[in-house]
């Protein structure tokens, strides 16, 4: 594996901290001690705090790398696709077959482009689901999140190109499978405390310490979703990138459209050809008889 690192820009340094912040408010019930009542009556409340943060991570990720049509093109069918593939398979016993276009159009085009992708394919999905409701933010952040890891994910290069991409499909897998449990850990976090309201094994205890509730939150996600609809979802993703993701990641890199240098090779700066002839090889104009003798 090889590479060469690269200075962060001023826009990854925002989008990461506009991503903290939405973090914190997937956390909310490890960070402050609320009772379940008042926590059910914040959720809009946090919901909507995690609006500005989602438009500045959309306006950052729409910088001058993404301003090419084919760019804005092709995120717009792909975001189609995967609005499509998410209506299409939710609620199929835990079927989100969308993660593998997020996670192999991530890997192609790169973390910024990833993640405003699982952005929009959650907002047009829910648009025309009909599906819009205080968890849409939090869904949004967290298929943005899948999709913009793969991009982030150390790139391979192998002496051989075959062996370089099963090793590249097998990261990927592996990826897919965590993504797959992670996605379904914090998206249980941010509506924990009121799912099973209060006085039971897993419920959330108002100023209990982290390491209590942190054991509360795991035996309530394993029960609730981590051994059926994550495990299922696991195993779409690691199926589905297994099976299509040489021939997809080949397609999607081939689209993929590179800005044009304009300068020549060599450095310089490339000037236009003059139209007009040269004054030494241009006739000369034959001098008119003057009218005085």
């Amino acid at each position: 594996m090889t590479g060469r690192w690269r200075r962060p820009s001023w826009t990854s340094w925002v989008l990461g901290a506009a991503s903290l912040v939405a973090l914190a408010g997937f956390a909310w019930p490890l960070l402050a001690a609320a009772a379940p009542a008042d926590a059910q009556a914040s959720v809009p409340f946090v919901a909507v705090a995690l609006v500005p943060a989602l438009v500045i991570a959309v306006a950052l990720t729409l910088d001058r790398e993404m301003y090419t049509a084919q760019t804005v093109a092709l995120l717009g069918v792909l975001t189609a696709v995967g609005a499509a593939v998410r209506i299409v398979s939710t609620g199929v016993a835990g079927v989100e077959a969308v993660f593998i276009l997020l996670i192999l159009a991530g890997r192609a085009y790169g973390p910024r482009f990833g993640l405003l992708l699982g952005i929009s394919t959650i907002a047009l999905s829910s648009l025309f689901w009909g599906g819009i409701g205080p968890w849409t933010p939090f869904q949004a952040f967290a298929c943005g999140w899948v999709a913009a890891g793969a991009g982030l994910l150390p790139r391979i290069r192998l002496a051989s190109p075959r062996a370089s991409s099963r090793l590249e499909v097998a990261m990927l897998v592996v990826y897919g499978i965590l993504a797959s449990y992670g996605f379904g850990l914090i998206m249980n976090l941010w509506f924990w405390p009121f799912a099973v309201g209060s006085g039971t094994g897993i419920s959330y205890l108002p100023g209990a310490p982290l390491g209590q509730n942190l054991a509360s939150f795991g035996l309530y996600s394993f029960v609730t979703s981590t051994a059926t609809w994550d495990t299922v979802r696991a195993v779409t993703s690691a199926a589905g990138i297994l099976l299509i993701g040489p021939a997809a990641l080949a397609a999607l890199r081939r689209a993929k459209v590179t800005p044009r240098s304009t300068e020549p090779p060599g450095g310089g700066t490339r000037t236009r050809p003059s139209t007009a002839r040269d004054a030494a090889a241009a006739p000369r104009t034959a001098q008119r008889p003057s009218a005085r003798a």
